[in-house]
């Protein structure tokens, strides 16, 4: 190995990752991962149950309350915490309406998830980081392909990705980076009758060049890469399959 050549599992190990949204689905599959290359792991969920649940399946983790809607759980959090080296949020709020039907609101919250939590968390996070440290935000793919009714999800999906690139010069050396999803086979579609998510999936998978769907390892393998990539900052890195060039 090269001098200054790092893994992932290197550059983690000893580091603290905090996933905001570490309770379920990727935000919970990106805290496993973390742990497992030797990160301590904090799982931030608005529901302090929730996030020691989640930590309890999760070696060398711990949960604490975070409400991106709300300033004062971030503040406290911050101050709990002292310190912590990287800041993963896969926090959403979805609005999916057709303009016509929009609820002043909920768009509101929708912005407090996706754009204006992550912002409070920078300001809030960023004082207690090394330079060494990085923010991970999450857009989606929805802001590359606008779709009738999912307006609110394309422009706060946009905004993120202005967000990390924004924030990456004003926290600098800290780094900020986005990655924005496709569909992926997170957990979100359990919900649905299995042969309608079947049809689903593989509409999904008709619909972009690699002809599948994502996986929470497809994202969790750019997670863990975008923490430990310490030359790569303000960036947002598309991980749908190449959906959004069809």
């Amino acid at each position: 190995m090269s001098a200054g050549h790092t893994n992932n599992e290197d550059a983690l190990a000893g580091t603290t990752v905090l996933v905001v949204g570490g309770a379920k689905n990727i935000g919970r599959e990106i805290a496993r991962r973390s742990a497992d290359a030797g990160a301590k792991v904090v799982v931030g969920a608005r529901s302090m149950e929730s996030a020691n649940d989640a930590a309890a399946q999760i070696d060398n983790a711990r949960g604490i309350a975070i409400d991106v809607t709300d300033e004062a759980s971030i503040a406290a959090a911050a101050a709990e915490l002292r310190s912590v080296d990287h800041v993963v949020v896969t926090a959403a709020a979805h609005h999916n309406v057709p303009v016509a039907e929009l609820e002043h609101d909920k768009v509101v919250t929708a912005f407090e998830a996706k754009v204006i939590g992550p912002l409070l968390l920078a300001k809030h996070f960023a004082p207690i980081m090394p330079a060494t440290g990085s923010f991970l935000l999450f857009s989606g793919v929805a802001a590359w392909k606008p779709s009738a009714g999912l307006s609110i999800m394309g422009i706060t999906n946009g905004a993120v990705s202005f967000a990390a690139s924004n924030l990456a010069v004003e926290l600098a050396p800290i780094r900020v980076n986005a990655i924005s999803p496709g569909i992926i086979d997170s957990g979100t579609w359990d919900s649905m009758p299995a042969d309608d998510r079947k049809a689903f999936f593989d509409g999904v998978a008709e619909g972009n060049p690699v002809r599948r769907t994502g996986t929470l390892d497809d994202i969790a393998d750019a997670a863990l890469w975008l923490l430990s990539a310490g030359f790569v900052s303000g960036e947002t890195v598309h991980v749908e399959g190449g959906a959004r060039q069809v």
